[in-house]
């Protein structure tokens, strides 16, 4: 399944990569998102900054078919690896469980903003209701960027 999420920063785009690759940042999202755990870190390596948080969410409504699969909770795990200020490579998954989200992320100057595009490839590889899952997923996706661009917009504000 592709999917494609645009987020809207007041901000250049410098600030917003700033923003992304502060571990504080990113434990406040975690927070704000209402997770049970996280664990956040962010490195420099050769390819650039990698960051990566993972984190877990109770899952209490989810439809009996997804439950089976999941649990009462699911755990994301997400890995951005940042080759300059503007793009970055984005991999989630769900740890011991055949989902995956490989793509990217891309931040373009929009007026005096920054769009942040995330774009790619969303795949659950189970039979039958691996297209059913991929949907809650990316709906679940949808609701984390939102509660994320809602932090970042704060984190903007106080930052300018």
């Amino acid at each position: 399944m592709k999917v494609n999420h645009e987020l809207r920063y007041d901000a250049k785009p410098a600030a917003v990569y700033t923003m992304l690759t502060d571990p504080s940042f990113r434990e406040r999202v975690c927070d704000r998102s209402r997770a049970i755990d996280w664990n956040v870190d962010v490195v420099e390596t050769s390819g650039g900054t990698q960051v990566t948080v993972e984190r877990s969410h109770a899952a209490p409504n989810l439809p009996g078919f997804a439950r089976k699969f999941v649990g009462d909770s699911i755990r994301i795990a997400q890995v951005e690896t940042w080759s300059n200020e503007t793009t970055a490579t984005l991999q989630l998954t769900i740890p011991g469980k055949p989902g995956r989200l490989v793509g990217t992320s891309e931040l373009t100057t929009d007026g005096d903003g920054t769009l942040q595009t995330i774009s790619g490839t969303l795949k659950v590889g189970v039979p039958l209701i691996g297209g059913k899952l991929e949907e809650l997923v990316d709906g679940f996706l949808r609701k984390a960027l939102r509660a994320e661009q809602r932090v970042g917009a704060d984190w903007l504000a106080d930052a300018g």
